[in-house]
């Protein structure tokens, strides 16, 4: 039976396949490589203002929750307002200087624009009440805000450092009372951390590392 295809039109096709191939692949290494993080390991943002969570809560041991009031309830643990800070600063440091730009949007009702430091990419889907829900201490991702002058990323935040926690989530999670302490630490007692995952109802926990659960 006669050949359809020449030998040299053939190699053209086999080439043409590979070099497809390879455009793919680098394509995928590239849209990868793009994905960045605005924010890295180690380097706080520029702010409005140079908030320190080391002075706000190491210091003055003021508590989550007084500043990220929806933390427990929503996906989003909520960014203070200037009515917020102003319930201290309308009577603390009122004529310090640095203090001027909150003074002047509680004035002018706009909003402080505060960089977020633990941005994630827009296909990522991260509940944050469903960690604190759940046992997921907040230095676990966060670190020891309470040491910082200026907050920083102190994770990094990319799919195989979360997938390490969904995989073994026993080994990060601790009582409720718990959950917002700077000192919270894991048991890394067997038994107690099979009562913990029985107690989150994380013991038949498949569903962490479906794709469907961040990527919606």
């Amino acid at each position: 039976m006669a050949q359809v295809f020449d030998r040299g039109l053939l190699l053209t096709l086999k080439l043409s396949a590979l070099i497809a191939v390879a455009l793919v692949v680098a394509g995928f290494y590239l849209w990868r490589w793009a994905i960045d993080y605005p924010h890295q390991i180690g380097g706080p943002p520029p702010q409005p203002l140079p908030f320190s969570h080391l002075h706000h809560v190491g210091e003055d041991g003021i508590d989550c929750r007084y500043c990220h009031t929806s933390v427990e309830t929503s996906p989003f643990a909520g960014i203070p307002s200037s009515d917020t800070c102003m319930s201290c600063h309308s009577q603390l440091f009122r004529e310090v200087p640095l203090f001027q730009v909150l003074h002047q949007s509680v004035s002018d009702g706009t909003r402080l624009r505060w960089s977020e430091v633990n941005e994630l990419p827009d296909f990522v889907y991260f509940n944050h009440s469903a960690h604190i829900g759940h046992g997921v201490p907040c230095t676990a991702c966060h670190g020891r805000v309470d040491e910082m002058p200026m907050t920083e990323r102190a994770a990094s935040l990319h799919m195989r450092w979360c997938l390490a926690c969904h995989r073994q989530p026993a080994q990060h999670l601790v009582v409720p009372a718990q959950v917002f302490s700077t000192m919270a630490q894991a048991s890394g007692d067997p038994a107690r951390q099979r009562a913990l995952l029985t107690r989150y109802g994380l013991n038949m926990r498949r569903w962490l590392t479906d794709c469907s659960t961040c990527h919606r």
